[in-house]
């Protein structure tokens, strides 16, 4: 079957499908942003470190799997790898409130759900990157890659208010079972798409190599090249930055500020705005400017709002929260949705799972040191100042941006795919 034939549209019904389960999925995810911390303060009375804990702990699968998963998800196909990631991530969420109402849900189980998950995410993840280019052709890249981070803010916005409503009315485990049941949904979405993916496109002798010089292929690729290089280590520092915020965040609101638990729901709610905004925002801004430089204009410019969280108090003290937190999601998601796309239209097809699993090693693996450093520095520094020390690291991180060949770009480079792909096959030989 031709590239042609097997590719459809943003409005085409496999497209849709995807979409669909995907925005589910991502709205559980939202919930459970909120209801995972929210579990650890209130049903299991966690302190600040256990909750950044939470976070890196999720996150640490990438920095053990995520490279070799980049190899085995280019060999595999990708819809059954994340059925299979689906199912998993459903066993563990739902593992949890079981626990809870047979009064045995401990710390520990807490953080190996959370581990679970994110081995499963590590795989889903680096699979969907990889085969969103089967769905759609690269002139409907960027719309399809804008609806999907769309559907992520706008699962941010609802999930934290529809979090917060959920504990209030039926407990602290009652947003896990949202989360655990989403995965139920896109499992079933994936199943129902009819489009036949492309066997694997390297050959049988290439896919019989050692792991490890499949691995090297990716990473090679990633670091060889300045634009993607710049974009992996401006990402991770960035993550480390604004996990060590998030990962404390509801702590410092509950505990620090005095807020309950619907009000923090409504707050992260009123953030998520930000990433809506920023889905909105990313085709306009790259059209006027330039893709390359609408990056460094959306993360340069977000970048000081994080100054703001720190700022926070009770009562009207909370719009320091929310300001922030919009001004940073609608800088990060317009930059996300355009490096996304321009991955996916620049890298060589039998290699991009490799690639992308290299810069999510980076950039994930940062999150979960980020969540480590900010658990870790809230409760020997105490929580506001650890807030002041991420928001200034996350400003400084733009340094990267300012000194990179990014810079003196308009556009990303868009580059032949088979061109690109006789050069890697040339260069593994």
């Amino acid at each position: 079957m031709s590239g042609k034939t097997r590719q459809g549209s943003v409005t085409g019904r496999e497209f849709r499908l995807f979409w669909f389960g995907e925005t589910t999925s991502l709205l559980g995810n939202g919930i459970a942003v909120v209801a995972l911390p929210l579990v650890a303060v209130l049903t299991l009375h966690a302190g600040t470190f256990v909750v950044g804990l939470l976070t890196s702990v999720a996150y640490l699968p990438w920095l053990m799997l995520g490279l070799p998963a980049g190899a085995w998800v280019d060999r595999l196909p990708r819809r059954p790898v994340m059925l299979v990631s689906d199912a998993v991530s459903f066993v563990a969420f739902i593992s949890v409130p079981v626990a809870a109402w047979a009064d045995v849900l401990t710390i520990p189980h807490l953080l190996a759900a959370a581990f679970v998950c994110g081995c499963a995410s590590v795989f889903f993840t680096t699979a969907q990157r990889a085969y969103l280019p089967t769905l759609l052709s690269d002139a409907e890249l960027l719309a399809g890659n804008a609806r999907l981070q769309g559907s992520e803010s706008t699962a941010e916005v609802i999930g934290p208010g529809l979090a917060g409503m959920l504990v209030q009315a039926f407990g602290a485990v009652a947003g896990l079972v949202a989360n655990a049941l989403s995965f139920l949904v896109s499992w079933f979405c994936l199943r129902a798409i009819r489009i036949t993916e492309p066997p694997p496109s390297p050959p049988p002798e290439v896919r019989r190599r050692r792991l490890r010089t499949e691995v090297a292929d990716g990473l090679r690729f990633l670091f060889r090249d300045p634009i993607l290089r710049t974009l992996a280590v401006f990402s991770a520092v960035s993550n480390i930055a604004l996990t060590g915020l998030s990962s404390i965040e509801v702590a410092f609101l509950v505990r620090t500020v005095g807020a309950g638990e619907a009000v923090v729901g409504a707050v992260l709610t009123l953030c998520g705005l930000g990433g809506v905004v920023g889905v909105l925002l990313s085709h306009r801004v790259s059209q006027r400017y330039g893709t390359a430089r609408a990056v460094v204009i959306c993360l340069v410019g977000a970048a000081p709002f994080t100054l703001l969280f720190p700022l926070t108090g009770p009562g009207a003290g909370l719009a320091f929260f929310v300001v922030g937190g919009v001004g940073v999601g609608a800088g990060v998601v317009a930059a996300n949705i355009i490096t996304d796309t321009f991955r996916q239209r620049y890298c060589p097809p039998d290699l991009i799972g490799r690639i992308s699993a290299s810069a999510a090693v980076i950039s994930f693996g940062a999150i979960a040191v980020g969540g480590l450093l900010g658990g870790t520095l809230g409760e020997l520094s105490g929580v506001r100042e650890t807030m002041w020390m991420m928001a200034g690291l996350h400003v400084l991180a733009t340094a990267i941006l300012l000194c990179s060949p990014i810079r003196r770009l308009r556009d990303f480079p868009e580059s032949d795919r088979s061109i690109l792909a006789a050069e890697a096959g040339k260069a593994m030989s």
